[in-house]
């Protein structure tokens, strides 16, 4: 396929999208599907205009006038790819496959020198205007700029699986992929983003994944698991466990000594964890799957409990941009409910003297530092840890970021160039 007939298919994609109200990973998938002449290049070509008109959705729109998926595409091929105006006006003429004639109109939009002249702010950061204010919130005047951040392709990030190799191993088993060295955690990898066409490389058929020297996860995701700070022979809960990364990023801290129960209230949810723990070598965890009673031999007992709570994922608008047009005050309003319920539960498995750590991948304050406040007026032994102090000891090597705060962490695109996350440690009073 030619870049109009890719042009087309990712209008159609993203008028799917707009009719039936689903994720756009299931849109496509199903375009692919019903279309098996298109080659993987083809696909990955799709996805990326699908995916680059969906993270700045609004500031396209306003451009064009219009945020129809004609619009959008276009936009982004004009403004994203590169692509002369002219020229494309030109393949269009040449190819069947391409979408109808750009009209006089659309060509004054795509030529003009400040598209987003009058533009409000929430446009300018492709924030829903609701969530617009919440980012002022909790970023003060650099809320503009961590808006923006969230607009750009993500990077690929693997953790280096200290339990089974090292940092240059893996460097050279991936050195075909010129792989970087990712910011704040010392055994993370970045591949970076592509731009217009180019492929996500598909690194797990790589020997080195297939032997678990290395997992895929943020460097934002690393970071936090580190911070959380489990140490060898401690006794450890990852109560919202999922698929494991953070599980598996804990036993390589604590070498495989001591022990971590990996816990989720969704057995779907958890199942991808048994085939991870085993190729990572992760000795020392112990999954304890939803029933009845399952938890409470380990009442008092947990020296540290990490809670990935359930969150509306507004860190990681960069990979699931489509998500970030879907979500709804009822939505936030359901997660800040569901954390405290979890965290009431975890805090009763945590020892006198241990410490809880909460964990979201959102950027919101409603269900970060409100959560947090909430809880604590629910549980006032349970006091926050130094922060400041917290980060030295686990990255010594990195700069403070700006989202450090004495009581909790932020990280962001815009500040750490990492997936968005919120970190709060609280530890349990022993008196």
């Amino acid at each position: 396929m030619h870049l109009p007939g890719r042009l087309s298919a990712a209008i159609e994609v993203l008028t799917d999208l707009e009719t039936r109200k689903r994720p756009a990973s299931e849109a496509l998938r199903d375009w692919g599907t019903g279309h098996r002449f298109a080659g993987s290049g083809d696909r990955a070509a799709i996805g990326n205009l699908v995916y680059d008109a969906l993270r700045r959705r609004a500031s396209h729109g306003y451009a064009m006038g219009a945020e129809t998926p004609r619009a959008l595409v276009l936009s982004v091929a004009v403004r994203d790819w590169g692509e002369e105006p002219e020229a494309l006006t030109a393949s269009f003429e040449a190819d069947k496959f391409a979408p109808e004639a750009i009209t006089p109109d659309e060509l004054v939009r795509l030529t003009a020198t400040d598209p987003l002249a009058g533009a409000p702010d929430h446009v300018r950061t492709d924030l829903p205007e609701w969530v617009a204010p919440m980012f002022a919130e909790t970023f003060g005047e650099n809320w503009i700029a961590e808006g923006q951040g969230l607009t750009g392709r993500p990077p690929v990030d693997l953790r280096v699986n200290a339990l089974k190799s090292d940092l240059a191993r893996v460097e050279k088993s991936l050195k075909r992929f010129a792989p970087e060295h990712a910011p704040i955690v010392p055994l993370g990898l970045r591949l970076p983003a592509g731009k217009r066409d180019a492929r996500t490389p598909n690194v797990i058929v790589d020997e080195g994944y297939l032997k678990g020297w290395f997992e895929i996860q943020d460097a934002g995701s690393q970071a936090v698991a580190a911070f959380a700070a489990a140490a060898p022979g401690q006794q450890v809960m990852d109560f919202c466990a999922g698929g494991g990364g953070k599980t598996l990023a804990m036993a390589a801290d604590m070498g495989n000594r001591g022990q971590i129960f990996a816990h989720d209230s969704d057995r779907n949810r958890l199942a991808p964890i048994y085939d991870r723990l085993k190729r990572a070598g992760a000795r020392n965890v112990q999954v304890r799957p939803p029933e009845p009673g399952v938890l409470d031999d380990l009442a008092g007992r947990m020296d540290m409990v990490l809670v990935d709570a359930p969150c509306t994922g507004t860190g990681t608008w960069r990979r699931r941009p489509d998500a970030k047009w879907r979500l709804t005050p009822e939505q936030l309003d359901a997660r800040v409910g569901e954390q405290a319920e979890i965290l009431d539960k975890a805090a009763a498995l945590v020892r006198p003297g241990g410490r809880l750590a909460f964990i979201t991948c959102s950027l919101l304050p409603t269900e970060n530092t409100g959560s947090i406040a909430a809880f604590r007026t629910r549980h006032p032994d349970f006091v926050p840890v130094d922060h400041r102090s917290l980060w030295s000891s686990r990255f010594p090597a990195a700069a403070p970021p700006v989202g450090l705060a004495d009581t909790h962490l932020h990280l962001s695109p815009g500040s750490t160039e990492t997936d968005g996350f919120f970190i709060a440690v609280l530890e349990r009073k022993t008196g």
